[in-house]
Order: structure tokens, then sequence, then C-alpha cells
């Protein structure tokens, strides 16, 4: 026996190894290496780590895995630049039962998710393992911010306003309920193709906004939705009133939550519905902050105000 027939091609790995060096040249050795970049007088390291969850099946029934790499880039960096971080590099976990055409698909999708980022992919991990039944995500990014510059809340106040920045769909949560929807053929993706979109990833209108607006806090809306997520960027005892109707929904969600006979509760706390990040600004730069995101071709809503 040789470890070839046990399931793992040594030789397959190495070209791929060589495969990924044309893509992301700082891949190869044991570890990855970044010097602190200059400036900073108390840099403060911001660290998140995340999955894509079950949106992978999503890829399969699409037989597709192209963009998937970027929503894995995407749930790790928008979470990194709530603290008002700047995005630095990223690493990788990609299992698979063997190396495939579609493992060089998600790490294309991964490495374009970093330039959008504007970030290294410095490294990461693929590992074969042969009695596994499908691929499995994980995705490591590390940020940088000055210490007295960190966004943490703290100053948010009564009467300040929250904005709420399109998603581009589901982004990568609610998918269990989605794939039990299309078990049940309740739903099918040749109708909703709009499944596999990816992520809509923020960091580059963060850092705009960062240098002409005060930025008080900052949420990313994920798995349980605005009600979960938007709180945790608040002082305790402050809270907002949503307003579900000031924003335009995405048809998609309209049509799971029809096929599903889903609650309006349910779907409020399973998807974004169409708010994929929010901002919270005083009162009085709420226009120009728009007004800037508008010009990096993303539309915003005002969804609330500080209580």
């Amino acid at each position: 026996m040789d470890y070839k027939t046990s399931g793992v091609d040594i030789e397959k790995g190495r070209a791929f190894v060589e495969h990924l060096k044309i893509m992301a040249p700082k891949i190869g050795g044991f570890n990855g290496l970044m010097e602190i970049p200059s400036g900073y007088e108390k840099p403060v390291l911001v660290s998140g780590a995340d999955g894509v969850g079950t949106k992978i099946n999503i890829c399969r029934i699409a037989f597709d895995y192209t963009t998937i790499g970027q929503d894995l880039v995407a749930m790790c960096v928008n979470d990194v630049i709530c603290s008002g971080a700047k995005p630095l590099y990223f690493l990788d976990y990609i299992s698979t039962k063997q190396i495939d055409s579609h493992v060089s698909d998600i790490v294309y999708g991964i490495n374009e998710g970093c330039k959008i980022s504007q970030m290294e992919l410095l490294g990461g991990e693929t590992a074969e393992h042969y009695r596994a039944t499908d691929y499995d995500l994980a995705g490591f990014c590390t940020g940088i911010v000055e210490k007295n510059e960190i966004v943490d809340g703290s100053n948010i106040r009564t009467g300040d306003v929250v904005i709420g920045i399109e998603s581009s769909g589901l982004h990568s949560n609610g998918y269990t309920l989605i794939n039990d929807m299309l078990g049940r053929h309740k739903i099918f993706y040749k109708e909703l193709p709009h499944l596999l979109t990816p992520t809509k990833i923020y960091s580059p209108l963060v850092q705009l906004l960062l240098d002409e607006v005060p930025i008080l806090g900052m949420s990313h809306i994920t798995g349980g939705g605005i009600p979960e997520n938007l709180p945790r960027c608040l002082p305790e005892g402050l809270t907002v009133n949503v307003d579900y109707n000031s924003w335009e929904r995405p048809e998609i969600f309209d049509k799971i939550q029809k096929a599903g006979d889903i609650t309006e509760e349910e779907m409020r706390n399973v998807f974004n519905l169409g708010i994929g990040f929010c901002l919270v600004v005083p009162p009085d730069v709420v226009e120009y902050t728009q007004k800037l995101i508008s010009k990096q071709y993303m539309k915003s809503w005002v969804i609330g105000v500080v209580e």
C-alpha cells in the first residue's frame, strides 16, 4: 500500500501548491510573514474567523464554486472592519476528499475577495480527508487600527442615526433553511440563481468613510439578522426601533417568505432582508455619509434612530 491508494495524492498536492503561488506569491512556506505597516503610534491587531456554512451546498447544485471563496473572505473581513480596522491579511482552511478543480475555483474566489478587500492572501491549509463527503471552508482575517481610533460604540448617544447599507442578497446566512426548502421542493435553484450571489465586501467603503465622517458604531448583519447584530454595537441601555419599511426589500426575500410560508418575525431573525451592514453616525453627517455611499454605487437608507 501507499499514500496515494489510501486516498492522498502527494504529487497532485505539490502541483496544486505551485498553482496557488501564481495567484498568491507569498503562499508556500511553513508560515506567512508580514511587517506591521509604518505610521501607527499604538497599533492594535484585530482578528476574526468564520465560514460559509451550508451555502456550499448551493455550489454543488449549481456546479459552480468560483464565488464561494469571496463569501468566505467577506464573512471574516466584514466582522473585522466593525472596529475600524484596515484588513491586512487572510488565511484559509479547506477540507476536501481530494484536490480537484473545484478546490482551485474556491481558492480563486478567495484570492478575488482578498483583492477587493485590499489585503494579502498570506497562506492556508488544504487538507485531503479521504472520508469527507463535501468541502468545508474556514477563514481567518487580521486587520489593524490605531488604538485611539477603535470604533467600539462607546460614543453612541440618544439621537444618533442608523444607516443601513444594501446587501447583495442573502450573503452567507439562512442557508440551512434554504437547503431544507430546496429539499422539500418549496423553491428551486433554477428559479432563484441569486442564491449563489457572493457576499458584499464592505471594507473599501468603510475605509473611505472613516477618513471622511465620524462613525460611532458598525454592525455586520449576519446570522440572527438585524435584531441580533445591530444591538452588538450599542452601549448598554440604548436601543434602536428599526423601521423595516424604510428600505427596498429585495424580491428574493419575498419569494422565499411566500414559498415557505415563513412568518415576518422569523424572516427578520434569519435573513438580512437587504441590509448587509449598518453604521451609526451623528445626525448632522447623515446626508453627507449617504452621499459618499452613493458615490461608491451602493444604496443606503436611514433605518432607525438611537433611543
